[in-house]
């Protein structure tokens, strides 16, 4: 057992201990002032700010690799526009410098998956930024699917003389793939009741691949920057009951108050980054200050490598230097990225039971002088000096 003492600890949930202190193993056993058990080990925190491992709720770490070019970009597979059935971890490099860059800044889960090329680009995986095969590395895969809509996908396949090549296109095509994969299900119950009488279907993989879809046990992540392509995500969400949240919302101080009438849960950013295309005519930090002062629940992240996973806390600095809410601000990197991705049960925050992903800065995260000084994860010491 370890254990941290004399730390400031905000353990994710708003709460703030001073002079606190943490113990686990693989898991936190306790949180507080007084702990009284064994310890192997104890490190003494005094001064340091100690917070649950950050979290990056959208990215694609490992999917690019890091000063590679075409043999390193494994998250488009841009051969077809319905690809559900790609599953990231099928692509994941654990061995990309950008996991001991997410290490060296204390993050410690990613979830990371395929690019938005396609309408519907595949499954996103949660999995931890240490270890050498990315199936120990797991959280929860597939915890989305990818839907992208907007200029990318038609950028690629007017490129391609295909469909989609307008907006309306991107959008029947992924309406089309849930008619079938709503028909498919039923299909199979049918068969499942009553074998003598129905025929087997035909096994689908990209069916398959969208049944936790439609029957909403993992979200979408819509990719959606202007205001029209966030209205639409909306629109096909409420069509088919899905589970689903908004990625990167660049236009979302224009649409606020329809995001606040659906309650809707947003991943944003990346923001530290230029207007390089028409959809993000609107990008600003002044948006995670309007959308999390209205309560939704408003995620940051990188987009790795549009802004390099480093530089998480960096994102949150400027989103507090922006008039965000600081706890909030941390949450949006903590606790509340963690609940839009569905894996709140085992990240997000030092709470008993939870896994021991802990890091241990020099100041708040969210502050511009931060320096991260430890990271566990799974309580195993993976950067710095006890």
């Amino acid at each position: 057992m370890k254990l941290i003492k004399n730390a400031r600890i905000l353990t994710g949930t708003g709460e703030v201990i001073e002079n606190g202190q943490v113990a686990f193993d693989d898991k936190i056993r306790y949180v507080g002032t007084d702990y009284s058990g064994v310890t192997d080990e104890v490190i003494d925190a005094d001064g340091l700010v100690v917070t649950p491992g950050l979290i990056d709720s959208h990215c694609h770490v490992g999917l690019f690799g890091d000063s590679l070019g075409f043999e390193g970009a494994d998250a488009n597979e841009d051969s077809d526009p319905v690809t559900p059935q790609l599953r990231a971890i099928d692509g994941i490099n654990p061995q990309d410098r950008a996991f001991s860059d997410a290490i060296n800044a204390g993050v410690t889960t990613v979830v990371t998956g395929p690019g938005s090329a396609n309408p519907i680009g595949g499954q996103f995986a949660a999995i931890k930024t240490y270890g050498v095969c990315v199936d120990d590395m797991v959280i929860k895969a597939p915890c989305a699917m990818k839907m992208a809509l907007g200029e990318n996908p038609k950028t690629v396949y007017n490129d391609k003389n295909q469909a989609p090549m307008t907006r309306m296109g991107t959008i029947a095509l992924i309406r089309e793939t849930l008619y079938k994969t709503i028909n498919y299900r039923d299909d199979w119950e049918d068969y499942e009741n009553d074998e003598d009488e129905d025929d087997k279907p035909e096994f689908d993989m990209k069916l398959e691949a969208m049944l936790p879809v439609v029957n909403r046990e993992i979200p979408v992540k819509f990719h959606a920057h202007r205001a029209d392509d966030i209205c639409s995500a909306i629109r096909l969400a409420k069509e088919f009951d899905l589970l689903y949240t908004i990625e990167h919302c660049s236009d979302g101080d224009v649409i606020a108050d329809i995001l606040k009438r659906e309650n809707v849960a947003v991943n944003l950013g990346p923001t530290l980054t230029d207007r390089s295309k028409p959809e993000l005519k609107n990008l600003s930090f002044a948006t995670y200050k309007k959308l999390s002062d209205m309560g939704l629940d408003v995620s940051i992240i990188t987009d790795h490598p549009e802004v390099t996973i480093e530089n998480l806390p960096l994102c949150a600095a400027l989103a507090v230097s922006n008039g965000m809410d600081e706890k909030k601000a941390l949450s949006a990197i903590t606790l509340t990225a963690a609940k839009n991705c569905g894996i709140s049960d085992k990240v997000g925050s030092l709470e008993v039971g939870k896994d021991a992903d802990i890091a241990v800065f020099t100041a708040l995260p969210t502050e511009f002088n931060a320096k991260c000084m430890m990271t566990f994860i799974n309580g195993n010491l993976v950067k710095g000096e006890i």
